[in-house]
């Protein structure tokens, strides 16, 4: 398989930490968007597409995001969501689920060295502000 674009897009706005999304092209056929490039304490690392995870009401069926107490659709209070309740989930706070993601450590890796790289000379060309990348 082979990567063959990235395309990097600044990102607006007060958030320190989020400074790229970038849409990775593969084999010219198949396209992956809205991966995040993030500026950590120690060094800069991409984060995968996600959604936020969501559960149906008891009463009414509305799907209600994990921590919410209340239904956003009926006021009817929710049940707490329990860890079992959440499949493939480590952690019942987690809210979020990768939409697509390396299954191999070195995978990811590759693909995180080259977004990065591509991120770093978008910032070099001036067309992103400098946002104290590190290595990664």
């Amino acid at each position: 398989m082979e990567i063959t674009e990235i395309r990097v897009f600044r990102k607006e706005g007060q958030d320190k930490k989020l400074k790229a999304y970038v849409t990775v092209t593969f084999d010219r056929c198949f396209v992956v968007r809205n991966i995040k490039v993030i500026e950590g304490k120690d060094h800069s690392f991409i984060a995968m597409p996600s959604r936020k995870l969501r559960f149906p009401c008891p009463k009414c069926s509305f799907k209600n995001e994990v921590e919410s107490r209340f239904c956003n659709k009926c006021g009817e209070q929710l049940p707490l969501v329990r860890e079992e309740d959440i499949q493939e989930t480590p952690d019942a706070k987690m809210q979020h689920r990768d939409i697509a993601h390396p299954i191999t450590k070195e995978f990811r890796e590759y693909l995180q060295l080259l977004i990065l790289e591509a991120y770093r000379r978008e910032v070099e060309s001036g067309r992103i502000a400098p946002a104290g990348l590190s290595d990664a």
